[in-house]
């Protein structure tokens, strides 16, 4: 389901196809988008119900290597916060949801996305099939905002993503305390030609999070609403934070499929530039309660 091979005829990035690698008409791409995006299926939302959580992290082991310590410094102070409720989507968006998107918008395929499905299609005869269950990937902050508001829903905020990811008592894990396996997460991949080894967003029941998400670890990371701030933690309000007004850097949280097991914990902060597109970056969707 997830492997790929490992001999490749030419790279993804930069240098186009070595002849060998007879990349598919401008027609027949389009033709195999749309077969894509015709597979495309939302998940269901999950409710996360008011209260307070545990959000951050705090030095709880003295040993040189340990899971409960901090990945970096914008983990602390831990804090208890309260979120109102609201809903978020059990699973990742999806390619095929992705690429619908784009279509019902007439927007342009992004370049990385249209290598990607023509390598992984002429080359490993991957069908639409399964890439209409990838996450989404390539996707910047501004698209992905975009494309919950018009689903009426928006990202969800830090605080709601961490919370639906490590519950109410403070999940190491989105599963719980356990270090990350295989079963449990796609993570630890490597190709060298940056070939996503990613598994289908409805997959992952082991590694669920304490609110039923999958992937909430590993395969996709996900841009959330705030803009990053080292500090924050230190100054966030108790309830309903936010983000910082401003920002260099959008958040993403949960690790990847090339991720190791440390970016996994639930209280792992990362950012990247909005307008980033990157192999390792997707996105879910939120709602406020009605």
């Amino acid at each position: 389901m997830h492997g790929f091979g490992y001999v490749l005829i030419a790279t993804l990035m930069g240098a186009s196809f070595l002849p060998t690698a007879t990349a598919a008409s401008t027609h027949d791409q389009q033709t195999l988008v749309k077969d894509i995006a015709a597979l495309a299926h939302s998940a269901p939302m999950m409710t996360v119900a008011e209260g307070l959580f545990i959000m951050g992290t705090t030095r709880t082991s003295h040993e040189s290597f340990s899971f409960e310590l901090q990945y970096d410094d914008t983990e602390q102070p831990q804090r208890r916060v309260w979120l109102n409720q609201y809903d978020i989507d059990r699973d990742e968006v999806s390619l095929g949801e992705y690429l619908l998107w784009l279509q019902q918008r007439q927007r342009q395929l992004p370049e990385e996305l249209r290598k990607l499905i023509d390598h992984v299609t002429t080359i490993h005869a991957m069908q639409p099939e399964t890439l209409a269950r990838w996450p989404a990937l390539y996707v910047t902050w501004p698209e992905a905002a975009d494309f919950c508001h018009t689903q009426k829903k928006r990202l969800p905020t830090e605080a709601e993503w961490e919370k639906a990811a490590r519950g109410d008592r403070g999940n190491l894990f989105p599963w719980g305390q356990r270090p990350p396996t295989p079963a449990l997460a796609m993570f630890g991949q490597y190709h060298a030609h940056e070939i996503p080894i990613v598994a289908p967003v409805d997959s992952g029941d082991e590694g669920r999070s304490p609110y039923g998400l999958h992937h909430m670890a590993g395969n996709a990371a996900e841009w959330v609403e705030d803009w990053l701030g080292i500090d924050y933690y230190a100054t966030m309000p108790d309830r309903n934070p936010h983000g910082p007004s401003t920002g260099r850097y959008k958040v993403v949280r949960g690790g990847s499929w090339k991720s190791a097991p440390a970016l996994l914990r639930t209280a792992t902060r990362g950012g990247a530039s909005p307008d980033q597109r990157a192999a390792t970056i997707g996105f879910r969707c939120a709602r406020s309660a009605r």
